[in-house]
């Protein structure tokens, strides 16, 4: 439906934004990820599924990636990585893609609405989750090739 493309649009274009195809020209990519269940945070799931996917390939990238969802509560309350319960309660959504570098937005998606210092707020609070999530990439990958 138009969920899923517009999911995909954002995947595409957030991958398309770190994968250095210039070393590679005439290449197509193809990354197929099958969502079998969503408890909330979709998005940010898909994006550090494609991270993790376009590192075990060993493309070059410009920079790892990875997705954080926020959930902006009715009290103002920022929630990380939402289920869809908490999703559906909360004023806004907000899922953003950190670069590895500088810790810059590739991407920001918005459901709800907000103001321009809430928004911000859960940036950084993202920007901040983002350490954690790149943590457990190099964990992933260093269990992977030392065995």
């Amino acid at each position: 439906g138009v969920m899923e493309r517009s999911r995909e649009q954002l995947l595409r274009q957030t991958c398309e934004a770190v994968v250095l195809g210039v070393l590679h020209p005439r290449t197509s990519i193809t990354l197929v990820l099958q969502v079998l269940s969503d408890a909330g945070s979709l998005l940010a799931c898909c994006l550090n599924a494609s991270c993790m996917v376009l590192l075990d390939a060993g493309l070059p990238l410009t920079s790892l990636f990875c997705g954080v969802t926020c959930a902006l509560q009715l009290d103002g309350t920022i929630l990380l990585d939402p289920t869809a319960r908490q999703e559906q309660e909360a004023r806004a959504v907000l899922t953003f893609a950190i670069a590895s570098s500088e810790r810059k937005v590739l991407m920001a998606n918005t459901k709800g609405s907000c103001s321009v210092e809430e928004m911000q707020q859960c940036l950084a609070a993202a920007q901040r989750a983002a350490d954690t999530i790149f943590q457990f990439y190099r964990d992933s990958v260093r269990r992977r090739y030392s065995k």
